[in-house]
């Protein structure tokens, strides 16, 4: 489903091909020779975009996002994998993103890396060119520190700075009822989709 947002509508080379149950909404361009295979979702919200270069596969499920503070880049020959899940991220060339992994905000991906099977690269993370982050585990940091799923408080202390609440939705979370204002602010930016803004 090609679906027009907020005056802007996607444009896919003629040399692509999007499955027809796949979800492409917004301001997304999908490069020549690339393929969004079924059931895959690129959103791109209002003022935000979603660029896909040329050759890349994205399979089955995988859903990339993109948000008007958090643009989402997706380079040449990269395979993201299915159920994997990306927001606002940049991703370089020859990237692996393999099944269930998930790329958040502000994310920078080098050239040739591999994020494994259910691997996390966490907000405002830079992976050097060439960097694997191993099944299941997470990297947080810029620099990207590489650590296995049980070291939940060496991660808290790295991830924890990053301030996810600040950083992607605006809000401290040190105020009385976050998840209040959170939901709130996204209910109105998400509502367009109701509204016929869409």
């Amino acid at each position: 489903m090609i679906i027009s947002y907020a005056g802007h509508s996607p444009a896919i080379d003629t040399d692509a091909w999007v499955a027809p149950d796949a979800t492409i909404s917004g301001d997304v361009v999908i490069g020549a020779g690339s393929r969004v295979m079924h059931g895959a979702r690129l959103v791109a919200e209002s003022g935000g975009s979603i660029r896909i270069g040329r050759n890349c596969i994205v399979l089955e499920n995988a859903v990339i996002r993109a948000t008007a503070s958090h643009p989402c880049t997706i380079g040449n020959y990269c395979l993201i994998g299915p159920n994997s899940h990306m927001v606002g991220a940049e991703v370089g060339d020859e990237v692996f993103i393999a099944t269930g992994a998930a790329v958040f905000h502000g994310a920078h991906i080098g050239r040739g890396s591999e994020v494994r099977i259910n691997g996390i690269v966490h907000l405002r993370t830079r992976l050097e060119p060439g960097t694997v982050v191993p099944i299941g585990w997470i990297a947080v940091g810029d620099p990207a520190q590489l650590l296995p799923p049980d070291q939940h408080e060496a991660i808290w202390s790295r991830q924890k700075p990053l301030d996810f609440p600040g950083f992607v939705y605006g809000v401290d979370r040190n105020l009385p009822d976050v998840m209040q204002k959170i939901t709130a602010n996204l209910s109105v930016a998400l509502g367009l989709h109701r509204t016929g803004n869409a």
